[in-house]
């Protein structure tokens, strides 16, 4: 199991991240945190206060296949990732102190400020990449967080 955490998280155990959805070619997170030891885990977004729940904020605990939010303050959006980060599950605007879907084809679950799985307009289905925040360009990083939806490849226009 090891081996394999290693290879899914990439190396970035504890180190922000960025999370990009390739098939919208949308930033969902610019500085998601990794929670991948048991006290990770266990902690999650306890204690956090809502201002954590800005633009670009989240969190990709892994493993995991389900979540709660009994001792949060504010809501969360989840997004459930299979092996290969292919969104099979998402659950909008979490209210604390509940209990989301247990996915057992789940290896990983991001979870992210209320209303990004919207404002992204991510579905089931979609692939993310999940990788080093220090690998996205400044100038992009800065855009997604400011006008609160996707840095978009400037070359691309959708059809």
């Amino acid at each position: 199991m090891g081996e394999t955490k290693v290879a899914i998280t990439n190396g970035h155990s504890g180190r922000a991240v960025y999370v990009y959805n390739k098939t919208r070619e949308t930033f969902v997170a610019t500085e998601a945190t990794v929670a991948d030891s048991y006290l990770r885990r266990l902690v999650g977004l306890l204690g956090k206060t809502k201002h954590w729940a800005r633009l670009g904020a989240g969190l990709w605990i892994i493993p995991s296949n389900g979540v709660h939010t009994l001792g949060m303050l504010f809501p969360i959006d989840v997004i459930f990732l299979s092996k290969e980060k292919e969104v099979i599950h998402v659950e909008e605007y979490l209210r604390p102190f509940r209990v989301s879907k247990i996915s057992l084809k789940a290896l990983s679950v991001l979870e992210l400020p209320a209303h990004t799985i919207y404002r992204t307009g991510t579905k089931v289905g979609d692939r993310l990449e999940i990788s080093s925040a220090e690998g996205v360009p400044p100038a992009e990083a800065k855009d997604a967080r400011s006008n609160g939806s996707a840095a978009v490849n400037p070359g691309h226009l959708d059809s």
